[in-house]
């Protein structure tokens, strides 16, 4: 303002005024592999490989009997050899469902130094969990304080009839910020719209049918 002024010799001129330069936040997904995940599994993670394609600041991992940190094979073009990637880096596909485990790990090697910090955490599972849902919650009430918004995306919920009971959705369902349907293409659809207010997914294609 005062450069505008000497410009105009003294004269009064515009108020000039700097604005906080907006920063999207990151997205983290939490993709579930457990058995009771195999039906949608592939769906959910072509999923993925698109919006890592397509977003800036994408992180995404697996999540079963444990963790595994799978955005560099989902890096690839092609979806195929991507997922042909995570399978090969993935110990427990199709095993067992501990996602208090997993979620303590995500938050302890990666939540704290800033990837889960203020992030918007998409968490695709079912809730069958097999350890103490106590700890689940537990772990969910720390990630919500974390991150910026999270989003539970889970198979059942577009069904007919469905409630949340399962142990672990009934555990987070205090701490998460919507629950949406996980179970289609239009499914997917749904979750995109509603994260678009991040200004980031709103903008990433569905998989091809």
């Amino acid at each position: 303002t005062l450069r505008a002024q000497l410009r105009r010799a003294g004269e009064p001129a515009d108020l000039r005024h700097r604005k906080r330069r907006a920063r999207l936040a990151r997205v983290v997904m939490l993709v579930d592999v457990s058995g009771s995940m195999e039906p949608y599994t592939e769906a959910l993670l072509r999923w993925a490989h698109r919006v890592v394609a397509q977003v800036h600041r994408t992180e995404v991992f697996t999540v079963g009997t444990r963790l595994s940190h799978v955005t560099d094979a989902l890096r690839f073009r092609d979806p195929d050899a991507a997922l042909s990637r995570v399978a090969a880096v993935v110990p427990d596909w199709s095993g067992g469902t501990r996602l208090a485990e997993c979620f303590e790990a995500f938050r302890r090697r990666w939540g704290r130094v800033g990837m889960g910090r203020g992030a918007v955490i998409v968490i695709a599972s079912d809730g069958f969990e097999r350890g103490d849902p106590a700890l689940l919650r537990r772990e969910a009430e720390e990630l919500a304080r974390l991150a910026r918004t999270i989003v539970w995306v889970s198979p059942h919920r577009g069904k007919e009839g469905y409630r949340p009971v399962q142990s672990g959705i009934a555990a987070v369902l205090p701490h998460i910020d919507a629950l949406v349907a996980g179970h289609s293409l239009d499914a997917f659809q749904e979750a995109l719209d509603l994260l678009g207010g991040t200004g980031y997914l709103s903008r990433v294609p569905q998989p091809q049918r």
